[in-house]
Order: C-alpha cells, then sequence, then structure tokens
C-alpha cells in the first residue's frame, strides 16, 4: 500500500477571488482590520461573491485532487486567515475596537480583535463550508478550525483574564462546530494548535484539557486531527524567521498518544526532527511534513523518498500521512502544484 498523502489547510487563492489573506497583506500594527478588508472585499464582489469563492475553492480541491493528494482541504479559499474567519462566528469578540498586541513570541506585533465577553457560539459556519467543498471531489475531504489556545494567543483578552477557563469557553463552541460536522459526514477534521510547539508546558498543562473538550462527543468515525507547526515566516525563503524550541514535539508527544487524538501534524522539511520522536507514537497517526511551505526549493520526488524512508523505520506504513509542513499559501500556485505532485509521486512509490 502506499502512503496516504493530505494538506494542511490554506492554499493560495487564485487571482480572481479578491479576498485578503495572511499571504498578501503584511500583518502589523498599522495593518488596517483584516475583517474590514474581508467585508469590504465581499461587499465589492457584489452578487457574485458566492460564486466567485466557490470557484476559487474548486479550483483548489481540483488542484490538490489532480496532484494525487488523497485527503484534500477546501484551501481556507474563503477566509481572511483561519483564525479570526472562525471568531467572526463567535459571540465575545470586538471586532471594531481593536488592541494592539505582541504575539508567537513576540515575532510580530499586530492589531487584533478584542475578547470583550463570555465566548459562545453565534451561528454555526463550518458544515455548509465543507458540504461546499465536499461537492468537488469524491475524495473525503478535511475541515480544519483553530484551536482553543491558538484562538486565544492571536487575539486580545480584555475579559478573562484567566487563558484556562478563555480556552474552555472557546473549546465548549468548537464543539458545536466538531458535532455538526460529524453528524453531516465529514470523516477528517483538524484543529490547529501550533501554540502547543509554541508554549509546550501551557499545553500540558490545559491546552490538551481543552483540545478533548473541543472534541467531546465526536464519534468514532471521525479522524480527530491536532496540527502543531512551528510557525509562518512573513516571506518566503526567510532563514532566520524565528520557529519553536526543537525539542516541542517531544515534550507533548505523550500527551498526544495518551489522548483520543487519532492523528498528529508534525512538520519536518523547514527542520528535521530526530525521528525517534516517531517512536513516542504507539497507535497515533502522524502527518508528516516533508515538503516545505516557505522555500522555493522544490524537493525532488527522491529528496522526499529518502526523508519517508527515514520516517518508516520509527513508525508503521499505515500510520504515516506525507504532507506539507503547513499551509501552502505563501508559495503561489505553482510551486504549490510542483511540490504537491513531486510529494505525491514519493508517496506512492516507498
Amino acid at each position: 500500500m502506499p502512503l496516504l498523502t493530505t494538506c494542511i489547510g490554506a492554499y493560495p487563492k487564485p487571482d480572481y477571488v479578491e479576498l485578503p489573506d495572511w499571504f498578501n497583506v503584511p500583518a502589523g500594527p498599522d495593518t488596517a482590520d483584516p475583517t474590514r478588508l474581508w467585508l469590504d472585499a465581499i461587499e465589492a464582489m457584489g452578487s457574485e461573491a458566492e460564486q466567485i469563492i466557490a470557484r476559487g475553492i474548486n479550483e483548489a480541491v481540483q488542484d490538490q485532487v489532480s496532484s494525487g493528494i488523497d485527503i484534500p482541504t477546501d484551501g481556507e479559499i474563503s477566509r481572511e486567515n483561519y483564525i479570526h474567519y472562525h471568531c467572526r462566528h463567535l459571540k465575545g469578540f470586538d471586532f471594531v475596537n481593536l488592541t494592539a498586541k505582541e504575539v508567537r513570541g513576540g515575532t510580530y506585533s499586530a492589531s487584533l480583535p478584542s475578547i470583550v465577553g463570555p465566548v459562545s457560539v453565534m451561528d454555526e459556519f463550518l458544515t455548509m463550508d465543507w458540504k461546499r467543498a465536499q461537492a468537488f471531489t469524491d475524495k473525503p475531504l478535511k475541515i480544519t478550525m483553530p484551536g482553543p489556545m491558538t484562538i486565544s494567543d492571536t487575539n486580545s483578552d480584555l475579559f478573562y483574564n484567566d487563558p484556562k477557563k478563555l480556552g474552555a469557553d472557546v473549546a465548549d463552541a468548537l464543539n458545536v462546530e466538531v458535532r455538526a460536522l460529524a453528524n453531516a459526514g465529514c470523516k477528517y477534521i483538524q484543529i490547529d494548535e501550533p501554540l502547543f510547539a509554541r508554549k509546550p508546558e501551557e499545553a500540558l498543562d490545559y491546552g490538551f484539557e481543552n483540545l478533548e473538550r473541543a472534541f467531546h462527543g465526536c464519534p468514532d468515525s471521525v479522524v480527530r486531527t491536532v496540527h502543531m507547526c512551528c510557525g509562518y515566516p512573513d516571506r518566503l525563503d526567510h532563514p532566520n524567521y524565528p520557529k519553536a524550541d526543537p525539542d516541542s514535539y517531544f515534550r507533548v508527544a505523550d500527551a498526544v498518544e495518551s489522548s483520543s487524538i487519532n492523528a498528529v501534524s508534525f512538520e519536518d522539511a523547514h527542520r528535521h526532527n530526530d525521528l525517534s520522536l516517531l517512536e513516542h507514537f504507539k497507535t497515533t497517526s502522524v502527518i508528516f511534513g516533508v515538503v516545505a511551505i516557505a522555500k522555493s526549493h522544490v524537493e525532488s520526488v527522491e529528496e522526499i523518498q529518502d526523508r519517508l524512508l527515514v520516517a518508516l523505520n520509527h513508525i508503521d506504513a499505515d500510520r504515516l500521512i506525507a504532507a506539507p509542513d503547513c499551509g501552502l499559501g505563501l508559495l503561489g500556485r505553482d510551486l504549490a502544484l510542483a511540490k504537491m505532485r513531486n510529494l505525491s509521486l514519493a508517496a506512492k512509490s516507498v
């Protein structure tokens, strides 16, 4: 059996989908509110907005499928970013009065939405997003959402002053979407928690507990997935971008294995791991990043094969899934296609 392949989330937006996102609007304290920009862009599209976005999602899905990806995503084409897109559907967030904050360990500063009251669901939306994208392929399509710790870190908390309680309320809101997706037939649900790699002690203290809350009651038919990348750079080929501590994956590995998570996503292409890490996972599948998402170098089929073969010395083949490190949004379509094609060829020939 060849190895399965998947993508993580974001895919480059086609030029005709004129929506702002993290990849075309630089983050910074002087950047206009990304949601305001998003709403203005939707308004500019007028009555054709849904049709344009659906066309872009279809293109992203077909690019993945034609490249050989077994478990595609919707490319997050409709989102300004995967975090604030979700938060716009939650009560307790103020997207008008923004608050400046340093995020991702001080790697950048941004004016962020403020949390000003109890967080809860405002309206359900992800099931509609999943159905729209799933209609474009017969392959099972994965839907993604931000995790409790990551939402907490990428907004300004002016209400709770208690990250565990804030995370618990966010998790309860996420759980509403998780259950609805599962009931609709979505098999692959991925919660993104890059903060687990940035802040492993907090992850162990309360992050995993709240992740379990988010997946509570999720049926066995769903592959519960958590993605833990080490952070996006601000541009392609930026070699010194601050990343999470190399030991952070080891620090949380046993907690992953003892949790209800079925699959965990690690990046390995940007910076290779000590692959004894994989031996911590006796039952959990590993989505293994073998192409870099912020380097213009296109990994050859042979390069990817070699790394997968090394990984297979440490984990069973039926629990190793080949993937990019993270979302492909920085690469542009041509580079994304080239990397996905080589990724798929390598995974199917190992």
